[in-house]
């Protein structure tokens, strides 16, 4: 082979090395920062304010519709999101409907999904896990009103 060829495939390899060095860079760099970010700007939609009243237990009735999430501990604790027909997705980042800046909770940790009236919790494969009151999730599961979901430190639960 000649020596030219070998000189380009050695620099052409170089170039790719150097390239795929700093993307990996990057990702891990966008992972890592992702919480700082989020918690200067929190991207929710409508209907999040603070919860009037303190953070007391909801009374539950039977036959009663989620209308809320409230968050009741963590960084964003008396926040809630008033609920429609949309998915709602938990993570820390930027794009979730409900971010969250705890470390322990995954950049799309999990996401609430309404069926026929009734909401379920699904986790995304996070790495530190979901749970329903004291059980971790690992399929859809439903979600009554007035029990905790926990990611990490950051407690939530649905209210009429």
């Amino acid at each position: 082979m000649p020596e030219i060829v070998l000189t380009v495939a050695r620099y052409g390899f170089l170039v790719l090395l150097w390239i795929f060095v700093f993307t990996v860079v990057g990702v891990i760099r966008r992972d890592l920062f992702a919480g700082a970010r989020s918690s200067r700007l929190v991207a929710a939609p409508r209907g999040i304010g603070p919860v009037t009243g303190g953070a007391r237990p909801a009374k539950v009735k039977k036959g009663r519709a989620a209308r809320q999430l409230v968050v009741t501990a963590g960084a964003l604790a008396g926040t809630r999101i008033t609920l429609g027909e949309t998915p709602i997705t938990i993570g820390r980042a930027e794009d979730c409907t409900l971010v969250i800046t705890d470390d322990y909770s995954s950049s799309r940790h999990a996401k609430l999904v309404p069926r026929d009236g009734q909401w379920y919790v699904e986790d995304m494969g996070s790495t530190n896990g979901t749970y329903l009151d004291r059980a971790k999730v690992s399929a859809p599961t439903p979600v009554p009103l007035g029990v905790p979901i926990r990611i990490g430190r950051t407690s939530f639960e649905l209210r009429p």
